[in-house]
């Protein structure tokens, strides 16, 4: 056997000891946008419910879109964790640090013409604008804090240390909720208090994050500084997070996008949607945990060049993806309507949301394939293909959003919206086997 294959076992055990902490971290954050839409929405304006809405679209497109850090770090981690190489793993959490802090510091430079562009781009009434408005002055501060800990969360889960994960993203967003709704609903401070808490609590999870990396790595295996700024391996980690950003970009796209033609129909059908928005990332991060076991053990397994174990990765990742979102599915659709109760009074708005509840209750099963194939494409750094399907996907949700629209209303947007989640994943997987026979070739 040549010298530089691991070989590893994948088991179910293995798959869930990932998998299940970070269902559970992920799952705290669509709770922490239920959090913002339920503190917001007792005040019974649908305005003000889409203003938090909009901001939340442009925060995911400018942090969200840098989730790419979070990606690439993981995959690259995880490869060099398969190598047994523990400087490296070092070298890239350093990498990412440094894109971090350069990232974090242009987006607060140049808040201002991204805000102006956010909005004319959205568009909405005076009052969602003059809300959006109120809510990015406050939530950009903590730009170098998110993008800094998308770092840590990397270099956490390329090692496989769910537990940690779990932990930091429990941190996060518990402080982040608790505030939410203290500023909101104690101190009556509308929508500026919602973006404090998402500062405070980038902040504090930022700290524990750094605790935990003085615990955990070892002076012996730091790196040296010429070894941090190789080259080729800092160019090979850019190249990584462009592409996934780009990916993240056009995803981010698709849903603004969504999101803006739901607002031509007026504030209220914006506020529904907006609602039913999170019962769609619900179920996306919950797909995600199992997303993240296939990234760690696909890259290990890469790094490793094990194949057997990136062929086992894929299979049960997948078939518990399946399974989950199958379960989440009818629990979307059985609870739905007691959750939209709970989230507004308004009953326009209630209408809106249940009419179209069927829709958001099928996105987890639209999406499981391409989540799933998400995490082996990270894992494997396979950026450039994961990106080129995503832009295919797109062109086709652009096509179908416009023509389904313009025929069923906003029935046509949520049709066009499982067109595009499923367009993703048989696109992928039917670019899996050639890659994979790629990687595994003998050299």
């Amino acid at each position: 056997m040549d010298a530089s294959v691991r070989p590893f076992d994948v088991t179910n055990r293995g798959v869930l000891a990932i998998a299940v902490p970070m269902t559970l971290a992920y799952l705290s954050t669509p709770l922490v946008g239920l959090a913002d839409t339920f503190a917001i929405g007792q005040i019974g304006d649908a305005a003000l419910i889409g203003g938090i809405a909009f901001g939340s679209i442009i925060f995911d497109l400018l942090f969200t879109t840098l989730n790419s850090l979070r990606s690439g770090t993981t995959g690259l981690v995880a490869q060099a964790f398969g190598a047994d190489d523990r400087r490296q793993e070092a070298a890239v959490l350093f990498r990412a640090f440094l894109i971090a802090a350069l990232a974090g510091l242009a987006v607060i430079l140049f808040r201002g013409p991204l805000l102006a562009l956010a909005l004319a781009f959205l568009g909405g009434s005076p009052a969602v604008q003059e809300a959006v408005t109120a809510y990015f002055a406050v939530r950009v501060l903590s730009a170098p804090f998110v993008f800094a800990n998308y770092a840590i969360l990397g270099h956490v889960l390329g090692l496989g240390r769910g537990g940690i994960g779990l932990l930091l993203q429990t941190i996060l967003n518990g402080v982040n909720v608790a505030l939410n709704l203290y500023f909101v609903l104690a101190l009556g401070m509308g929508v500026e208090g919602v973006a404090l808490a998402s500062v405070i609590a980038e902040i504090v999870a930022f700290a524990a994050g750094c605790m935990w990396l003085v615990v955990r790595l070892d002076r012996h295996h730091l790196p040296r500084a010429a070894e941090v700024f190789d080259w080729p391996r800092v160019r090979r980690m850019l190249a990584v997070n462009r592409d996934i950003m780009i990916r993240s970009f056009a995803l981010l796209f698709a849903f603004s996008l969504f999101a803006r033609q739901g607002a031509a129909q007026g504030d209220v059908v914006l506020a529904g949607n907006a609602i039913l928005e999170k019962f769609f990332l619900i179920g996306g991060y919950f797909l995600d945990g199992f997303a993240t076991a296939a990234e760690q053990l696909v890259g290990r397994s890469i790094g490793a060049r094990w194949r057997p174990a990136f062929d086992r990765a894929v299979s049960l990742t997948l078939r518990w993806g399946v399974v989950l979102a199958a379960l989440c599915a009818l629990c979307l659709f059985l609870g739905g309507p007691a959750i939209i109760r709970a989230i507004t009074p308004a009953e326009d708005v209630r209408a809106m949301a249940l009419a179209f509840l069927p829709y958001a209750a099928l996105t987890p099963l639209a999406g499981v394939v391409a989540f799933e194939m998400d995490g082996v494409f990270i894992g494997a750094t396979w950026s450039q293909e994961m990106r080129n399907m995503m832009l295919v996907s797109l062109a086709l949700f652009v096509v179908a959003i416009f023509g389904l629209q313009s025929l069923i209303g906003n029935h046509g947007l949520w049709v066009a919206l499982l067109v595009f989640l499923g367009a993703r994943g048989v696109l992928l997987w039917l670019r899996l086997p050639v890659r994979a026979a790629r990687a595994f070739a003998a050299p």
